[in-house]
């Protein structure tokens, strides 16, 4: 297949736009160090739980589900039982780690803790992992079949690769526009806000003692997939999802911000 060019304009835009993700739980992580008294180990203990719980165990629940059982393949081909996995399985597999996390973090960590410097650390590790292994190593790769394609070399590049999978591959780089670049930073964005306030949520619940808190997460973390697996499943245009996910983003960010507040007047 002939090489269709990616313009310049398009991967200088997506260059910027990855770069600046890749930075922005970095920049929040050492902004808010000092204010929130940060321990390196909270945000440790987001990453290893992220890549546990959504690289290796949630992955390898979707390729046995999805492609490796015919039965549960078939029935999951509905949309509506695809939407209800999606939106479960991630929430589940991500909040049943988080909470072994923060009741590990709890146990050595003062119990009267006024802020929740545990939450943000741990959220930043957590989302930030998340906007690294989903987004930004994803988005370097399709700018470097960018590249690649420009040059006329993607197709030796990928020379093992199947007709058809190649096929796809130059279509969705024809599709490449400096839009999808806003897209990219708003999913990404939203995801790493929607990891904080999850964390700030669990935080909250566990030093409580509640016994609600893993039921109500896992909930909430479902809730918050649900239009991306409607998306998925095609039910959901990609720009309906987006204004979504920046609306709930932003709805997020106040509460935080407000809890932050409210815990700082108080104390």
């Amino acid at each position: 297949m002939s090489a269709l060019p990616v313009s310049p304009v398009t991967l200088a835009v997506l260059i910027a736009a990855t770069i600046l993700v890749a930075l922005l739980p970095i920049f929040l992580y050492r902004r808010w160090r000092a204010p929130f008294a940060f321990n390196r180990r909270d945000a440790i203990a987001g990453i290893a739980v992220f890549a546990l719980s959504a690289m290796v165990i949630e992955r390898a629940i979707n390729d046995y589900l999805l492609r490796d059982n015919p039965a549960t393949s078939e029935w999951l081909s509905d949309p509506l039982a695809f939407v209800v996995y999606g939106a479960l399985v991630a929430g589940i597999c991500e909040e049943v780690g988080r909470f072994i996390a923060m009741r590990w973090l709890a146990r050595r960590n003062p119990p009267n803790t006024a802020t929740d410097g545990t939450a943000l650390a741990y959220g930043l590790g957590h989302g930030g992992a998340e906007v690294w292994l989903v987004g930004v190593l994803v988005q370097a790769q399709w700018i470097a079949f960018g590249v690649l394609e420009n040059r006329g070399q993607l197709d030796a590049y990928l020379g093992n690769m199947p007709p058809g999978s190649l096929m796809r591959i130059h279509l969705l780089l024809a599709s490449l526009s400096p839009a999808m670049a806003g897209v990219f930073v708003i999913e990404r964005v939203a995801a790493l806000v929607f990891q904080i306030g999850l964390a700030v949520l669990m935080w909250r619940g566990v030093r409580a003692g509640s016994r609600a808190i893993l039921p109500i997460a896992i909930a909430a973390h479902a809730l918050i997939d649900v239009p991306a697996a409607m998306s998925q499943a095609g039910l959901l245009s990609l720009v309906t999802v987006d204004t979504i996910y920046a609306v709930a983003a932003i709805a997020v960010a106040a509460v935080l911000i407000r809890l932050h507040r409210r815990t700082t007047h108080a104390a």
